[in-house]
């Protein structure tokens, strides 16, 4: 276990370092600056503000002085938010994307798992059919599309639900939370069926029910925890990946969380706050592959041998 957390460690200081070299070529290589504003400002006050932000030095002391900065935690100041550095813009943002993150992540595993595990006992019925043919589309939905599909059906046309917001309104977490976890359902639902299927091909499970265990016993103490080990090993980069994927869902809800500022980040070229957010969720999709490595390794012996064995 420890040979697979140093590894895993490893590869992550390169990956990090990619990041920021990347992100920060890239945000000055765009067109205009952060203080290309509407209205004319003086070359003098220009001028200033470039002194300010260590804008005026050559663009490789700028990328070393930042990366040194980085290294410590000082993601800087942000250039649209006077007072405020960037790491006090992630500290207020990141708390709503991490709930929203939970509850579609809860969301996801709950109907992905039950559908899949339903799909598994039921192979090639309706029971099977129906499910994966609404997983497929779940798959192939965007949330771009989703969103405001949802939306329109109920929050205008019925008036159900309300269409923006997080916690003002009753209600309002629920079109969000389905629209970021519905593609993650659709992913769970299809692994578990694929694992479940493998598993209650076994000879321990004929083994088990010959033995005469209830089918309950059977599918839920044996079968379901091999079966799960792929939504497990997924559970990781899903999670990142509906941190990433709240861009889109906190812009079309208003949502004011940490995707919705990154948005806000990439239009008024706040180059602070790109390159802070950018490798803050990098480094929480390194952290949350390695918790999910950690917990398929503690559930499946074989990935302990094969490091055990190297």
């Amino acid at each position: 276990m420890l040979k697979l957390i140093l590894n895993r460690l490893m590869v992550s200081i390169p990956v990090l370092l990619a990041v920021v070299t990347i992100t920060f070529f890239m945000v000055h290589a765009a067109p205009g600056g952060p203080f290309d504003f509407d209205r004319v400002v003086s070359p003098e006050v220009m001028e200033k503000l470039n002194e300010k932000y260590n804008l005026d030095a050559p663009l490789y002391k700028q990328y070393f002085d930042y990366l040194v900065s980085a290294i410590q935690g000082d993601f800087g100041p942000s250039f649209r938010y006077p007072g405020r550095t960037v790491a006090e813009m992630i500290a207020i943002g990141l708390p709503i994307t991490f709930e929203l993150a939970i509850y579609s992540i809860l969301f996801a595993t709950f109907l992905g798992i039950t559908f899949g595990s339903l799909a598994a006992l039921k192979q090639n019925t309706l029971l099977d059919y129906i499910p994966m043919s609404i997983s497929m589309a779940g798959i192939c939905i965007p949330s771009i599309v989703l969103g405001p599909l949802l939306s329109l059906i109920f929050g205008i046309w019925m008036g159900w639900l309300p269409v923006s917001g997080w916690g003002t309104y009753a209600g309002d977490k629920l079109l969000p939370v389905v629209t970021l976890g519905t593609a993650y359902a659709a992913y769970c639902a299809r692994l578990t069926r694929g694992g479940m299927l493998e598993i209650l091909g076994q000879d321990f499970i004929r083994t088990a029910r010959a033995k005469g265990l209830s089918e309950f016993r059977v599918v839920v103490v044996h079968a379901l925890r091999g079966g799960l080990i792929p939504v497990v090993s997924f559970l990781g980069p899903a999670i990142a990946g509906l941190l990433a994927g709240s861009f889109v869902v906190e812009t079309i809800f208003g949502i004011p969380g940490l995707g919705r500022f990154y948005v806000q980040a990439a239009f008024n070229r706040d180059y602070t706050m790109i390159l802070g957010t950018s490798i803050f969720f990098s480094a929480l999709i390194i952290l949350f592959n390695l918790l999910a490595d950690l917990l398929g390794a503690a559930m499946d012996p074989r990935v302990r041998e094969s490091y055990s064995d190297e």
